[in-house]
């Protein structure tokens, strides 16, 4: 399936790949210089490894993937079930609800030592590490702000976590009415955790300013951009720029 929002992640100077393994799907660029046949199928192989590993322990304890608020993981739990727990706990909601953000920061985090540019995009949900300032697209579905307004992110911002949940678009789970609910944190788990917390809270206009400031709220989140209809709030380390 063509993902045509992937247009506000492309980066000119990046090469771009897929790491597709069943329902996980990867958009990828690296430095041009960087990418090979060889790179390329040794970032598939961690993805294939990851997941078997995230599949393995649901199948001991499904309640991790049932979960709809914080669940404590088991000692058996490898390190991506951990980490989605804690974001998950930190956020007030269930495990899986940062699933994508944490194969987005996973993968990130293995083609750094390759590339010294990165960014993965899983499902709108970004891990992101620059050398050079770059402009994230936002997009916001029926919203008049989608497809104009982009996050400015420095270099010095990076490795960050940029991920988005909304009420009104994709197939994830949301109680919100949110076109969409961004948020920029130290990981893309916990970006994805919290992104689905704060739209959860959003039902009308008049409750973007709580969710931002709620997002904020959590250790690690450094920005919060809220959007439904016309109306917008933003809180935090947030840049925006027209597109």
């Amino acid at each position: 399936m063509e993902r045509t929002y992937r247009r506000l992640f492309r980066q000119e100077d990046l090469a771009h790949f897929q790491v597709v393994v069943r329902e996980t799907d990867l958009f990828i660029g690296i430095r041009r210089n960087r990418l090979t046949p060889e790179l390329a199928d040794r970032a598939n192989r961690f993805v294939r490894t990851l997941r078997q590993e995230l599949e393995d322990y649901i199948a001991e304890d499904p309640g991790f993937l049932r979960a709809l608020t914080p669940y404590p993981v088991a000692a058996t739990a490898p390190q991506i079930a951990r980490d989605m727990t804690a974001a998950a706990d930190a956020a007030g909601v269930g495990p899986m609800a940062a699933v994508a953000g944490a194969f987005a920061e996973y993968t990130g985090r293995f083609l750094i030592r390759y590339s010294r540019d990165v960014l993965v995009e899983n499902g709108g949900d970004l891990f992101i590490k620059s050398n050079r300032q770059r402009t994230i697209g936002v997009f916001a579905g029926p919203s008049p702000f989608s497809n104009r307004v982009g996050l400015v992110i420095s270099p010095e911002m990076t490795p960050l976590g940029i991920c988005t949940s909304s009420g009104t678009l994709g197939h994830s789970l949301s109680y919100g009415k949110a076109d969409a609910v961004t948020i920029l944190a130290r990981t893309a788990t916990l970006a994805d955790a919290v992104a689905t917390a704060a739209a959860n809270r959003v039902q009308s206009p008049e409750d973007l300013t709580a969710a931002v400031d709620f997002a904020l709220s959590i250790e690690g989140v450094y920005g919060a951009l809220a959007v439904i209809g016309t109306q917008l709030a933003v809180r935090g380390h947030v840049k925006l720029t027209p597109l």
